[in-house]
């Protein structure tokens, strides 16, 4: 789906404008990105976890040569969708 698709889809369901939709998915994006600089994670509820992690810097190798390489440290994003989600879309077991 994509984000106009979303939108129309929330204007439809609770009855908004397409216009307030899109704002609401944008004033969602900006506290997701304000929340994960600040705190460094955000939890919502049904959905799951969003993080930050640091990574080590780490020696590599170059598959076409293979010649040794150094991998730098970074900061990279995780999601960890909650058991609820995975229960509602993969089944429970």
């Amino acid at each position: 789906m994509t984000q106009s698709q979303v939108a129309s889809y929330l204007a439809d369901k609770i009855e908004i404008t397409k216009k307030q939709a899109k704002a609401a998915l944008e004033e969602l994006n900006a506290l997701v990105v304000r929340e994960l600089k600040k705190e460094g994670s955000l939890r919502l509820a049904g959905l799951g976890i969003f993080r930050k992690r640091k990574t080590k810097a780490r020696m590599g190798r170059n598959p076409a040569t293979g010649q040794e390489i150094k991998i730098p440290a970074r900061t990279r994003l995780r999601f960890t969708a909650a058991k609820a989600l995975k229960d509602n879309v993969l089944g429970t077991k």
